[in-house]
C-alpha cells in the first residue's frame, strides 16, 4: 500500500508534469514580413506535408498591390517569396506537389508546390474555394448559389443542380466552404443574407454605440451533403444567427465548426462540436473577449481555436493580440503561448497531422506550434 504522503507527492508531480507539457507548447514565429512602407496581407495558408507549405496574399504599398506567395520546402526554416499574376482568394493542395489556387479572376494549378502556376480555363462564374478528391475529381463554390464539379482537374466545370434548389434570392446567396471527413462523406456550407434597410442607419464607425445595440437578424444557412463521394448531393437550410465560416472533420465522426457573428451579438464567434455520423451538434466555446477566426481538428480529436482579442467595442477594425486555445475533450480549453508580436484581424490554421501545425495571420506572420 502506498503511504498517504507518497500518494500526495506522486499526485503533485503528475499535475506538475501535465502543467509543464501545456506550458511547453508555444507558437513560434517562422516568417514575418516587416517592411517600413509596405505590408503583406495573407489570405490563406496550406501545409500538405511536414516540410512543404504555401501562404498567399498581397503586398500593399500605398495604392499598389502585388499578389504574392511565400513558399517553404523545409518545414518553415526558410521561406521564398514568389510573385503571383492575379490576386489570390484561397488555396487547396491534394499533396505536397499538386495544388490549386483560386484568384479573383479564375483558377490556377501547380504541379510543383506553388513554385510555378498554370492558369486553367475560366469557370462558369466567380469562385471562392475548391476541394479535390484526387487529381481529376473536385468541387468549387462561390456566390449566387454557385456549386460546381469537375472530372478533369478543373479544365471543365458542371453545376451541381441541387445547389440551386435552396430557398432565397440567388443574388444574396453564396456557398463558401467545402469539407470532407472521409472520401465518401462531405459537406458544402453557405448562406442567404438579404440586405438590411440601411436608409436610416449610420455606418458602424460613425455611431459605435448604436452599432453595438443593433442586432443582425437571422438568415438562412445552407448545407449540401454527400454520402457517396460526391456522386449525389442533398440539400438543407435552417434559420441561423451568424455565418458558418469553418468546418473541420476527422474520420472518427468528430467535427469542429465555427460560426462568426456581426456587431451587436453577445459574442463575436462560437465554436461547436459536430457528430457528423448523427448530424447532432452542440456549442462548445464562446467568449465576448475572443474573436475566433479559424478552428482545427486533428485525427486524434485535439481541437484548436485561433483568433484575436478584439480591440475596442466593435472589433474587426484594429488588429488584436493573437490567441490560441486547445482542448482534448471540447470542454476544458487551455491557452497556448503565442509570440507577443503576433497581432491580427484574422488567422489561418494548416497542417498535415497533429504534430505539425502552422498558423498565419492576415498581418504577414507565419508561426509553428512547438511542442
Amino acid at each position: 500500500m502506498i503511504p498517504a504522503f507518497a500518494r500526495t507527492v506522486w499526485a503533485v508531480s503528475l499535475l506538475a508534469a501535465c502543467a509543464t507539457s501545456v506550458e511547453a507548447q508555444r507558437w513560434q514565429i517562422q516568417y514575418f514580413y516587416d517592411q517600413d512602407k509596405s505590408r503583406l496581407e495573407i489570405v490563406d495558408l496550406q501545409f500538405p506535408s511536414a516540410t512543404r507549405g504555401v501562404a498567399v496574399g498581397v503586398i500593399v504599398d500605398g495604392k499598389r498591390q502585388q499578389p504574392t506567395s511565400v513558399v517553404t520546402s523545409d518545414g518553415g526554416a526558410h521561406w521564398q517569396a514568389l510573385p503571383l499574376k492575379e490576386t489570390p482568394v484561397s488555396l487547396f493542395f491534394l499533396n505536397e506537389s499538386v495544388g490549386w489556387l483560386v484568384t479573383t479572376k479564375g483558377v490556377w494549378q501547380t504541379l510543383e508546390m506553388g513554385k510555378t502556376w498554370t492558369k486553367l480555363p475560366k469557370p462558369p462564374g466567380e469562385i471562392y474555394r475548391v476541394h479535390f478528391a484526387d487529381e481529376k475529381n473536385g468541387w468549387a463554390v462561390g456566390p449566387k448559389k454557385t456549386a460546381l464539379e469537375t472530372q478533369d482537374g478543373g479544365h471543365k466545370w458542371a453545376p451541381l443542380a441541387v445547389a440551386a434548389d435552396q430557398p432565397g434570392d440567388v443574388h444574396y446567396s453564396a456557398y463558401t466552404w467545402i469539407a470532407f471527413a472521409t472520401p465518401q462523406m462531405g459537406l458544402i456550407t453557405g448562406w442567404n443574407i438579404p440586405p438590411r434597410n440601411l436608409f436610416f442607419e449610420r455606418p458602424d464607425w460613425v455611431d459605435p454605440q448604436a452599432a453595438l445595440h443593433r442586432r443582425t437578424p437571422p438568415h438562412l444557412s445552407y448545407t449540401l451533403y454527400t454520402l457517396d463521394g460526391g456522386k449525389t448531393w442533398n440539400h438543407n437550410s435552417v434559420s441561423l444567427f451568424g455565418t458558418v465560416s469553418r468546418i473541420r472533420m476527422n474520420s472518427k465522426g468528430d467535427g469542429l465548426g465555427l460560426i462568426e457573428y456581426g456587431p451587436g451579438f453577445r459574442y463575436p464567434s462560437e465554436a461547436y462540436f459536430l457528430d457528423w455520423t448523427t448530424g447532432k451538434s452542440r456549442s462548445v466555446y464562446s467568449d465576448p473577449k475572443f474573436a475566433v477566426s479559424d478552428v482545427w481538428l486533428t485525427a486524434d480529436g485535439t481541437a484548436y481555436l485561433a483568433g484575436n482579442v478584439p480591440q475596442g467595442e466593435l472589433g474587426g477594425i484594429i488588429p488584436g493580440r493573437v490567441q490560441v486555445l486547445f482542448s482534448k475533450d471540447f470542454k476544458k480549453w487551455d491557452p497556448i503561448e503565442v509570440d507577443y508580436r503576433a497581432e491580427a484581424l484574422r488567422t489561418f490554421l494548416a497542417g498535415p497531422d497533429g504534430q505539425n501545425i502552422w498558423l498565419a495571420t492576415n498581418t504577414g506572420m507565419i508561426l509553428k506550434l512547438k511542442k
